[in-house]
């Protein structure tokens, strides 16, 4: 490698197979790979016959480490970032450290892969078009509760990780706090043997998870569907009619935009209806 990087690099969740041939080039081809638990990242550097030494980059010890990282790169050596699953920052450490590298001027190159959030949002059956993510949600029920009520009216799909130990005690302050009719998807276990992906209104979504111990095992990625703006409601009838003949033939702009002219009602409004009813 020319010049001297911090690659971040993105390893599997789950399955193995999942891992990239990039990914594994440079694992093999850095001086150095920063680990969130390196006896964790033993395992998958065996399996890929990845001979690079590691050390441990966490939580605790970040701030620490960051200066031993900008000296290797300051020696002309290239340095991978890893976390134990995943795409390292995502609910994971490494944010002091790339952020010291680059305010050092050296070169952050990211190397894509897995996302527990983005493999649970592709398959959910959600509105991905706006989303945001929440990371775990506070382990005490009177905080979670509390953190929850910012979302009893947000239309965009919210995403949380939750663990197994607390997955049914938040599923049902979700089911108070934003009520049992609201839809979620729980997506268990990604890309492992047991792997679920079930949703399903809060109400019945916890009958289900209750039902089955299995489904109380392993790592959650939790997808909240916002609330769904009622604009059609100010809208006629036969506006709505025009509308949908429109979005059958053309993008969902352009339908609205043409709508407009018909039907006299402001495109910004018709956009709004037809992202609702597309």
């Amino acid at each position: 490698m020319a010049d001297a990087s911090l690659f971040v690099v993105a390893t599997p969740i789950g399955n193995l197979n999942d891992m990239s041939p990039r990914a594994v080039e440079v694992l093999q081809s850095v001086a150095l790979i920063a680990a969130e638990d390196t006896r964790h990242s033993s395992r998958l550097m065996a399996h890929f016959n990845i001979k690079t030494p590691m050390i441990s980059v966490h939580d605790h010890n970040e701030r620490q480490r960051q200066q031993t990282i900008i000296d290797k790169l300051a020696a002309g050596e290239s340095v991978a970032l890893i976390s134990d699953a995943g795409t390292p920052l995502i609910s994971d450490p490494g944010f002091i450290v790339v952020r010291a590298v680059r305010e050092a001027g050296f070169k952050v190159v990211p190397v894509p892969g897995c996302s527990a959030v983005i493999a649970a949002m592709c398959a959910a059956g959600v509105p991905t078009d706006r989303f945001i993510f929440e990371g775990f949600l506070p382990a005490k029920k009177s905080n979670r509760q509390q953190f929850l009520e910012q979302f009893v009216d947000e239309p965009r799909t919210v995403v949380f990780y939750e663990s197994t130990h607390r997955i049914v005690e938040s599923l049902s302050d979700m089911q108070q706090v934003l009520g049992a009719d609201r839809y979620v998807v729980l997506a268990r276990e990604l890309t492992k043997t047991f792997e679920t992906i079930h949703g399903a209104a809060l109400q019945e979504l916890i009958a289900f998870v209750e039902a089955d111990p299995n489904q109380q095992k392993g790592e959650f990625v939790v997808l909240v569907q916002g609330v769904q703006a009622q604009v059609s409601e100010d809208i006629d009838a036969a506006a709505l009619k025009t509308l949908d003949v429109l979005l059958e033939e053309l993008p969902v702009k352009q339908a609205a935009a043409l709508a407009a002219k018909i039907t006299g009602y402001k495109k910004n409004k018709l956009y709004q209806v037809a992202l609702e009813r597309k």
